[in-house]
């Protein structure tokens, strides 16, 4: 069974009533659980549970200490393309917004790459739009090659690809998978992409699991918060995540929590997330989740990242730029939304230390994968 098949087996607006009506005693039974299930899980996301959140931190905080220590990697994204076909409302990078569109050259992508490794970065995020007219798989994994000598892992966070493309991107040097679902609300979604590839809300959902199938050792995914109910969200990254750690148990999975920052085109959350309820839903996802890595985004202030680092994130980005040639001197008009945290790397290093814990720049190299003896 993929993830597909499970899904269809929920209602969305269904699982939403479900998780209003859990009690505080299911919060407790919840919190009391040593393996939580999908039910738990509704019952961390549900309004009982806010009066819940100061034991949802203390647990979110030892299990994360248990299993990952004070370390937290530091990564960064490369906008290698802000072309695309799509037109996804709540994207800067919309094919109909009229923005200045820049695909980089190879030589371009190493100039970038070359100032993220200067800044000690051995971790980087390959993004672009969705337009394989500008920027297909062959160039994509001939900018991964020229990338591979400067960074230990390479992930990319692009358009959805078949088995063997990303196949591909294995042999080329690719180790990691970012791609967002964006909702779980089918109705929504079709709501949120009215043309382009994107629109087919199957072939998207199934990816990571084709990435899985083609050997990558990450796969990352998770929702937009602020397009549907952030608790009917936050359940359905929680049981795809389920779903994936049991069926591509190989590959390390990891969670993001993007909200809605502006972008071209002005569009303003359906669903805005309040700070309370983000710190729910992080909390939530650490219980039910407690090996998976958990990704907080420059998309978030420098004073709330601070104060999440101890909840149970494991992996930060920092110094980052959301425009392709961003960091050799981009035009912020290519850019795909404004982040909110705009502190160097060194600064947040530097803060990470203060809290006790430590800025981690490289935690795999490839060589590992080496067959010796």
């Amino acid at each position: 069974m993929n993830f597909l098949d499970q899904l269809t087996t929920y209602d969305y607006t269904d699982v939403l009533a479900r998780i209003e009506a859990k009690s505080a005693t299911d919060v407790e039974r919840a919190l009391a659980a040593e393996r939580r299930r999908p039910e738990d899980l509704m019952a961390l996301l549900s309004p009982a549970a806010e009066a819940y959140l100061e034991p949802m931190a203390q647990q979110a905080h030892r299990l994360t200490l248990q299993r990952f220590g004070r370390n937290i990697l530091l990564y960064a994204p490369i906008y290698l393309s802000n072309e695309c076909t799509n037109g996804c409302r709540y994207c800067g990078f919309n094919a109909g917004n009229r923005v200045p569109r820049r695909t980089l050259t190879l030589e371009e992508i190493e100039a970038e790459a070359q100032v993220l490794h200067r800044h000690g970065f051995r971790h980087v995020l390959l993004v672009t739009g969705e337009a394989p007219r500008a920027l297909d798989n062959d160039l994509l994994a001939a900018a991964v090659r020229r990338l591979r000598p400067l960074f230990s892992s390479i992930s990319i966070e692009v358009y959805p690809m078949e088995e063997d493309g990303y196949r591909q991107m294995v042999a080329a040097g690719v180790d990691g998978l970012t791609l967002y679902q964006e909702t779980y609300d089918r109705r929504l979604y079709a709501e949120m992409h009215p043309f382009g590839k994107k629109r087919d809300f199957d072939w998207r959902l199934l990816a990571p699991e084709r990435g899985g199938a083609a050997g990558l050792r990450r796969i990352g995914i998770g929702a937009l918060l602020g397009l549907g109910s952030f608790r009917a969200e936050a359940f359905f990254v929680g049981l795809h995540a389920l779903h994936l750690s049991r069926h591509f148990w190989r590959s390390h999975l990891s969670v993001s929590f993007p909200r809605i920052r502006p972008a071209e085109g002005g569009f303003a959350p359906l669903h805005p997330v309040s700070d309370p309820r983000f710190v729910q839903l992080i909390c939530a996802l650490r219980l039910l989740l407690p090996d998976a890595g958990l990704v907080l985004s420059t998309r978030e202030s420098a004073h709330l990242r601070n104060h999440l680092i101890p909840l149970g994130i494991t992996q930060m980005s920092a110094g980052s730029c959301t425009a392709p040639g961003g960091y050799t001197g981009g035009d912020d008009e290519t850019r795909q939304f404004a982040i909110d945290d705009d502190r160097t790397p060194a600064q947040v290093s530097e803060l990470i230390r203060s809290l006790g814990y430590e800025a981690v720049w490289k935690d795999w190299d490839r060589a590992f994968l080496d067959k010796t003896g």
